[in-house]
Order: structure tokens, then C-alpha cells, then sequence
């Protein structure tokens, strides 16, 4: 080794030892006799000390040396003088006179800043994206990311779960996303597929009998992008045989809580973790990913609305719609330019408005009973009694000072609305914990949702989730009332994992396809490994995937998983470092038979 010991290792214990040394040159200081560098590795930093009258050859070596420069040095651990300590420091309290130092590497200057935690413009920072990575930030972030992934995999290895690769290039079998495909060179005119997730290949280790399976997998889809999604990602896959829902939940609840007070001490976890339904979940908080730091639920008030003469509420209402209100605590102040504005975040959302209700001022009274028209700012004023506001005060149990935003329209609409309403006024009231981890199950999704452009009827999860057993009848004659096996992991507002309890029987699972609109032979093309996997003996099996991206972005604190990942791609998805995707040489195009056309 160059090194006999780490920058980032060295304490007041090494006083006297001789090291060797080798790093990055993070900051350079000359104070006219003296020279000296902070050497940076891995582990931290620790300052070297050159000094001409000890070795005026290894003085001269530092004084060429500048930031990001690679140095070998060797020295003695020395106690700082007193005064000049730096708390701040692991190794404040020693420095390393240095005797001789080697030049590994020179550097030229960089384009941004390394050694101190400046805002750089993220396409640079891709650009440069081995340069980023020695930050003291993304080396956090990385470093984290190695962790998390060591725990899950002695977690599991605990609960007697097996680690199985399963391959890269499988095939398409389009049913969510598009496939990332790959042509073939010997099969001329065929292709393979990027795997969406290990899906089909999971679910057949459960029938070849392993029966607890585990992956870091990584996984590929061909979507439009955004903060938390990338081109490729990670996540955790697990199945389990012979397990039913609350198996499942049981133990991504017992990983998740001891993964967090042991990665993240510092980090509040609420536990246990609360299971919603997805019909709870969207009546409550209009998400089926609610983040449950805060309360702000929503109310539905539609009775409250139903004989006024207002037209907004009798025409969504007349066509089956509902009201729903939000109260947004403390804003009854808010001039007409925030509100403006929190109407055009619902209109956004698909709301065709948003009509407000302000509580300025006055005494609070019970039950609001002589709440007078002067202490109300609303353009309900006009179309509603002092009870009827008095009312919709009580059953939103809005305050004084108060401000609550109603939305009337579609369920689906009121939803959306109301749920971005509300991340915008937490947002706005900061009234998120970035402390506290709330973890939350959601259940009972439907199994189908109606595709209304091509006017059928498409999976909500993935074709292989299990019906809920009563629902099984509803199939044939009421789809859109059929109940899953189905159940996410949410924590502040952010899927982490997604999973079911799977169909294992080969006549439920051509069921749910002939009911999706696959022919028979549709479904034998592209299913019929695992229809005829199914009559082979295949247990009863279920499992769940948890994101390993987004939940390091959460653990760390960042916006995007683009910073827990080495080296991530744009929300364009190209690859700014090494300009991937790229165009490809004729000859390579010949011999995988494909031509490119305008």
C-alpha cells in the first residue's frame, strides 16, 4: 500500500507514530516559512505541516502543489500548538509534520469548488461527475447508500432469505411501461428486453421452491422522468411463499424501524406504522401517498353545500361530485395574490376553482353560533347564513385566524386538488419535521382502473396481482369494484415499496387476462411460461419492493435520488459525462441486421 494509515483515522492517540499518507490536496495555506496542505482521502482530513528547516526538498514539493493535486506523505503525527486546534475536525488536534512528500498525481483546476459546499450548476456537476463524487457531500451520500443496502442484506440473510441473480436480458413483455429492448445479433429481427422489475422471474423461484428470495435488483423502464424517477434504478426485491399480506407488512415494518435507528439515529421514527386503506387514504388526504407528519385532513361537506345558491357547488354536485374543505391554519390573512395563487395550483390539478373562506377576526365563540358576517372573508358571503359558514366552520374544525379552501368537482379532481393544497401550505407553514420518519401502509387498491382512451380496462398494479378472494365474482361483472392484494409502503409523503400477494392459480390468472383483453393466444405468447409454471405446484406467494433510491434520498435529505446515486442520468436521460445515448457505427448497426430511418 502507499498508505500505512488514513487522513481521517489520525487522533492525539498517534502522537509521535510515523505515517504514511496519501490524498487529495483539499486546501493549500502559505504563511511565508510554512506551508500547509489539509490531505483529504476517504476517511476525512487531517492538515500537514511543510517546514524548510526539517526538509527543505519535501517545502519545495508542497510549495508546486495545488487543490485536487494526488500526494504521498510521509511524516510524524504531531499535537497542534495550543490555540490552533479545530474542533471541527476529527483530527483537530493533530497535525503531520512532513519529512517527504511525492507528487501522484497533478490536477488541473477543477471547475468548481471541491472542498467547500457551494450551489453548482447540476449539468456541470454530471459533466464532471467524478469530480463531484469527492465532495464531502455526494461522499456522504454514496457511503450512506453502501450501508443501507450491507443492512438489508444481513437483515435478510437473518430471516433466511437467499440472494438470487436473476438475468438482465429477459423478454418483452409489455404491460406497464415501455422496455428499454436490445437487438439480437444472433437472432436476426428478434430483441431482448431491459427488465422492468424481476417480476415474472421472482414469482418462478417461489415455484421452483426457494421460497424467501431477495435482489438488489436493478431494474429499467423507458419513462418520462422527474426528481425521484430515473432510466435505471434499484430497489430491494423480495418474495416470500406461504405468506398473506400481514406477513409481508410485519416484516418490511420490523426492517424498515431497525433500519432507521440504526443508519439514522438521529431520525424519529413513529411506530407502529398505521395501515390505511386506499379508499381511506384518498377520503382523508386526497393521496394514496400521504405524508403523515402533519394532520390537515380533508372534510367533505357536501351536505353542508347541497340547498345553497351557489352554482359552483350545485353543478358539481348535480353531477355527482362532492365538496371537500382544508383548512389552512392561521393564513385568513393572506392577501389576494397568495390566494390567487393557491387558486391556480387547484386549477392545475384539474379543478375548475377554489373558493375561500377566511376567518379574520373576532371572539372565538363554541360552535362558532354567533359568528357574524364582518369576521368572514368569502365570496360565500353572499349565498350563505351565518349558520350555514358557522357550520362548515364546525365540521372542519377551523379557528379564528384560519383559512379554509374548499374545491367542488369530481372525487378524483377534489383529490388532487386538495392534496397539492395541502403539501403547499405545509410547505409554506414548514410544518414537516425532516426529524421525523412516518411510515404508513396503504392497502386494498383496486385491482383495475379504466383506460378511457382505448376504452378498456388496464391492471392498477400489474397483471399478476391476486384479486381479493370475495371479489373474485366481480370480475366478470364488476370490475371496477374489484379489491387487490395490493399494498404500498409510503413515509413522508413518498412510495418507498410496492408489492402484492400474487394469483398462483393458472384459471383466476387467464381470468384477469381474457378481463384486460388478451386473447388466448395473446396470452400464451407473452405469458406462457408462467401459465404453465402454474400447474406445477405452485405455492401460495406474495412480495414487495422497496425502492433503495428514493429511501436514500429520504435518509439524506435530498430533493432527487440524482444525488444517492454514482452516476445518475439527466430528467432528459442522457448521460452528460460520457454522452450516452449515443449514435453507433454502421458496421455495428449491420451486424445486429437494423438500419435507422428518418
Amino acid at each position: 500500500m502507499l498508505k500505512s494509515r488514513d487522513c481521517g483515522e489520525l487522533t492525539k492517540a498517534n502522537e509521535g507514530q510515523h505515517v504514511i499518507l496519501a490524498g487529495w490536496v483539499n486546501r493549500r495555506r502559505d504563511h511565508g516559512g510554512l506551508i500547509f496542505l489539509d490531505l483529504r482521502d476517504r476517511s476525512g482530513v487531517v492538515q500537514v505541516v511543510f517546514n524548510p528547516e526539517i526538509s527543505q526538498r519535501a517545502h519545495a514539493t508542497a510549495n508546486e502543489a495545488r487543490s485536487e493535486y494526488v500526494l504521498q506523505v510521509k511524516g510524524n503525527v504531531s499535537l497542534r500548538p495550543a490555540g490552533t486546534e479545530n474542533p471541527k475536525l476529527t483530527t483537530g488536534e493533530v497535525e503531520v509534520i512532513a519529512r517527504e512528500v511525492e507528487i501522484l498525481g497533478p490536477s488541473k483546476t477543477p471547475p468548481f469548488y471541491i472542498s467547500e459546499e457551494v450551489e453548482v450548476e447540476e449539468s456541470l456537476r454530471l459533466k464532471y461527475r467524478y469530480l463531484d463524487l469527492r465532495t464531502a457531500r455526494m461522499q456522504r451520500n454514496i457511503i450512506l447508500r453502501h450501508r443501507v443496502i450491507k443492512f438489508m442484506r444481513d437483515f435478510l440473510d437473518e430471516k433466511g432469505f437467499l440472494e438470487i441473480e436473476t438475468p438482465i436480458l429477459i423478454k418483452s413483455t409489455p404491460e406497464g411501461a415501455r422496455d428499454y429492448l436490445v437487438p439480437s445479433r444472433v437472432h436476426p429481427g428478434e430483441f431482448y428486453a431491459l427488465p422492468q422489475s424481476p417480476q415474472q422471474l421472482k414469482q418462478l423461484l417461489m415455484v421452483a421452491g426457494f421460497e424467501r428470495y431477495f435482489q438488489i435488483a436493478r431494474c429499467f423502464r423507458d419513462e418520462d422522468l422527474r426528481a425521484d424517477r430515473q432510466p435505471e434504478f434499484t430497489q430491494l426485491d423480495i418474495e416470500m411463499s406461504f405468506a398473506d399480506v400481514d406477513d409481508i407488512l410485519a416484516l418490511m415494518e420490523e426492517l424498515f424501524t431497525a433500519l432507521v435507528r440504526k443508519i439514522a439515529p438521529d431520525k424519529q421514527i413513529l411506530s407502529p406504522f398505521p395501515r390505511l386503506t386506499y379508499a381511506e387514504a384518498l377520503d382523508k388526504y386526497g393521496s394514496d401517498k400521504p405524508d403523515l407528519r402533519y394532520g390537515l385532513e380533508l372534510t367533505d361537506i357536501s351536505d353542508l353545500v347541497a340547498d345553497s345558491g351557489f352554482m359552483v357547488f350545485q353543478t358539481a354536485l348535480a353531477q355527482g361530485g362532492q365538496a371537500k374543505a382544508l383548512v389552512a391554519p392561521g393564513c385568513a390573512s393572506y392577501s389576494r395574490k397568495e390566494v390567487d395563487a393557491l387558486i391556480d395550483l387547484a386549477k392545475a390539478q384539474g379543478a375548475k376553482g377554489l373558493v375561500t373562506l377566511a376567518l379574520v377576526g373576532g371572539k372565538q365563540h363554541e360552535a362558532f353560533g354567533r359568528l357574524s358576517l364582518d369576521e368572514v372573508r368569502s365570496p360565500l358571503t353572499k349565498f350563505f347564513s351565518t349558520e350555514q359558514l358557522a357550520a362548515i366552520a364546525q365540521r372542519t374544525a377551523a379557528n379564528i385566524g384560519d383559512l379554509v379552501l374548499i374545491v367542488a368537482d369530481q372525487p378524483k379532481v377534489v383529490a388532487a386538488a386538495l392534496s397539492r393544497l395541502r403539501s403547499e401550505i405545509v410547505a409554506r407553514l414548514r410544518l414537516a419535521d425532516p426529524q421525523v420518519f412516518a411510515f404508513a401502509f396503504v392497502t386494498d387498491f383496486p385491482l383495475f382502473e379504466w383506460n378511457d382512451s382505448d376504452k378498456r380496462w388496464d391492471s392498477s398494479h400489474h397483471p399478476f396481482t391476486s384479486p381479493r378472494d370475495e371479489d373474485l365474482p366481480l370480475i366478470d361483472t364488476a370490475p371496477g369494484k374489484v379489491l387487490s392484494k395490493a399494498y404500498d409502503l409510503v413515509c413522508n409523503g413518498l412510495e418507498l415499496a410496492s408489492g402484492s400477494i400474487r394469483i398462483h392459480r393458472r384459471e383466476v390468472q387467464e381470468k384477469i387476462f381474457e378481463r384486460l383483453g388478451y386473447t388466448a393466444d395473446d396470452a400464451a405468447k407473452r405469458f406462457g411460461h408462467m401459465l404453465e409454471a402454474f400447474e406445477y405446484g405452485p405455492p401460495p406467494h406474495g412480495g414487495i419492493a422497496p425502492g433503495i433510491d428514493r429511501f436514500v434520498m429520504l435518509l439524506a435529505g435530498e430533493d432527487t435520488i440524482r444525488d444517492v446515486i454514482a452516476f445518475p442520468k439527466t430528467q432528459s436521460a442522457a448521460d452528460l459525462m460520457t454522452g450516452a445515448p449515443s449514435s453507433v457505427s454502421r458496421d455495428q448497426l449491420r451486424d445486429l441486421h437494423l438500419s435507422i430511418s428518418d
